[in-house]
């Protein structure tokens, strides 16, 4: 049997907000959608509609806010879960702020001016965030195969 220490619950816990960022990311991709009226399986609106009408840009903004999300992602969950094996209130803590700047960075993507993604510092934080839970997971994987 695996015993999971109680400490652990803080990196799952920072794990689950992940989640909720993306409901709340896909639920923003929806209502864009139907505003700027893009039909399904149209991943992106064409550059021309985006030009004539600011619903297709906010789509793709929103859109794109969700994109890269998506592309974060895996990288987020697993430094989450690794470094949490060494440091679990410190990588569930940088596992939520990350939550938090990535709905920042969505809320001012969702402007539909790409150059507000970094609205309230978010693009710096979320990053800082990010590489801090990389480096972590990958110090704990290393103090874990000295141990």
């Amino acid at each position: 049997m695996i015993t999971i220490p109680q400490e652990y619950l803080y990196p799952l816990a920072g794990t689950l907000s992940t989640f909720y960022v993306l409901f709340y990311q896909m639920n923003s991709v929806g209502r864009a959608r139907r505003a700027a009226g893009i039909k399904y399986p149209q991943l992106y609106a064409e550059k021309a509609e985006a030009e004539s009408s600011i619903n297709a840009k906010v789509f793709n903004c929103v859109q794109r806010a969700h994109q890269n999300t998506l592309e974060n992602l895996p990288t987020v969950i697993f430094s989450t879960l690794i470094a949490g094996l060494v440091y679990p209130t410190f990588a569930g803590s940088l596992c939520a702020t990350w939550s938090v700047a990535r709905l920042l960075y969505t809320i001012g993507y969702s402007s539909g001016d790409p150059n507000a993604r970094n609205f309230l510092g978010a693009n710096v934080l979320g990053s800082l965030s990010q590489y801090t839970l990389l480096l972590s997971a990958t110090w704990s994987v290393a103090k874990l195969f000295s141990a």
